[in-house]
């Protein structure tokens, strides 16, 4: 196969292509706030961090850094979410590979969660110790 076949890929292309991408993008976050209780909550606590963030930190940095540690959080959630919806779409039976997708899928949202209070508590509890 050559390189040219991935670059020239048939498809929409331009505006017409971002209209579709919106829409599959608006899609997914529907799906996911539908079938997805953690996403909801994730979804309900960036509601209140976000302006928090926005509040508490006190350079554009600082505030863009503990936005994006909120956001990321989601995407995680998001990647592990699509990660299940595979594998339930393979089959119900248990494979032991399946079960590696689904805990490392889970393991990434963890991590994603250290790194979010991590990131907090490093910005804001120096000021509220010291």
């Amino acid at each position: 196969m050559q390189q040219e076949e991935f670059i020239n890929k048939p498809g929409k292309t331009g505006i017409s292509r971002l209209i579709d991408a919106t829409s599959y993008s608006r899609q997914g976050l529907l799906a996911s706030w539908r079938n997805e209780a953690a996403f909801r909550q994730e979804v309900t606590l960036a509601i209140f961090l976000i302006p928090l963030a926005l509040w508490l930190g006190e350079s554009g940095v600082e505030r863009a850094i503990l936005i994006g540690a909120t956001l990321l959080v989601m995407v995680v959630e998001l990647l592990n979410s699509a990660v299940e919806a595979a594998i339930d779409r393979i089959g119900p039976e248990r494979h032991p590979l399946s079960k590696i997708a689904k805990d490392t899928g889970s393991a990434a949202v963890s991590i994603a969660l250290l790194l979010w209070l991590s990131t907090w508590g490093c910005i804001l509890l120096p000021r509220w110790l010291g």
